[in-house]
This record gives C-alpha cells, structure tokens and sequence, in this order.
C-alpha cells in the first residue's frame, strides 16, 4: 500500500503514465539583477510522467493565480530549455492569448496543459511547450512550437488551441526571431 501511494498510482494499480516527460520550469523576474543576461533566474521544478504526478504538482503548486507578479511558469517536454536558444525553439515561435482574470488564466492554463500531455493535437510533435507569464496589467499564455515558416502546420494548432482553451478573441503567432530583432515585435505573422 505504501508502496502505491509512494509510486502515485491509485490503490490496486499501477500509475498511469503519459506519452512523453515533462518538465515544469519556474522563473521569477521581480528583481532581475542589474545586467542580468534573460535566464539567470530561470528553474528547472520538476519532471514528470504519470497523470497523478501531474495532478499533484497542479492542485499543490502550478497554478498561475498562485504566482506572484512577474513570474512565469513553463511546462515544456524534457529534453527541451524554454529559450530561444534551445535548438527544438531556434526556428520556432508562438502563439500567443492574454489574459486580464485571474480565473480565466487558470482554466486556460489548465485546459493547455490536459491538451499537451493527453497528446490532443494533431501536431504534437511541433510542440515544445507553454509559457504562462503573470504581469501587473496583463498576463499572457504562449504556445511555443517548432518549425515556425510551416504556416499550414501552424495554422492546425492555432485553431486546436483556440477550441481547446474555448477562446473566441483573436490570436497571434509570432516567429522567435522577430521577436530576437525587435525590442517590441511588429506583432504577428499569423492569426486566427
């Protein structure tokens, strides 16, 4: 009996593992230090691959409305940094959707995550991962994929995401390296 309850699985069986791992990664930028490089403050939190480790670390820790204000939360497939330089992201971009309730930001968050580790898109593997980013005025989740210049590709999982979190406001998907040109991004290269 301890033995299960220590392994996550439910009494009588054995835990119920996902497809892949994945990782969650925490970064906190209320006080960036003076020069800084992005990133110094990024964590790696935890790994899992069973539906109850993820259950856990949701409901006890990852929640957005949890979070203090210019913070962020990641949940990225292991293996994969969440940053531009990570060569799965390097010729990749997102899709983004903001956010002004805090309650709205968790469900969104939740209904993302279900998504990514059910494996309920039709392109999961041009996924890297989400980002929920918590700011004063406005939060902010971003899909992150891979081959960004795949419009068709792109296109699928904008519309899944769009039904999956059951957002009916415009979204836009924007390229890493627009973002690494520009100080303040010309916007999106595509929307839905």
């Amino acid at each position: 009996m301890a033995e299960t309850a220590a392994s996550g699985g439910d009494e009588g069986g054995a835990p119920h593992r996902l497809e892949r791992k994945w990782t969650f990664w925490f970064d906190n930028q209320t006080k960036p230090k003076q020069g800084a490089a992005w990133g110094t403050s990024l964590r790696k939190a935890y790994t899992f691959d069973t539906v109850e480790e993820f259950w856990c670390l949701h409901d006890q820790i990852f929640r957005p409305s949890k979070l203090p204000a210019n913070a962020d939360f990641h949940c990225f497939k292991a293996g994969i940094e969440p940053k531009w330089e990570d060569p799965e992201c390097a010729n990749g971009g997102k899709w983004s959707v903001t956010c002004n309730r805090k309650s709205t930001l968790d469900t969104m968050w939740l209904e993302t995550l279900m998504a990514l580790i059910g494996e309920q898109f039709d392109d999961a593997e041009e996924i890297c991962g989400v980002v929920v980013s918590v700011r004063p005025r406005q939060d902010k989740l971003a899909l992150w994929t891979k081959a960004a210049s795949n419009e068709a590709v792109q296109m699928s999982i904008g519309r899944k995401w769009k039904e999956i979190m059951d957002f009916n406001d415009k979204i836009v998907y924007s390229f890493h390296d627009d973002s690494r040109r520009e100080k303040s991004s010309r916007g999106g290269r595509y929307s839905i």
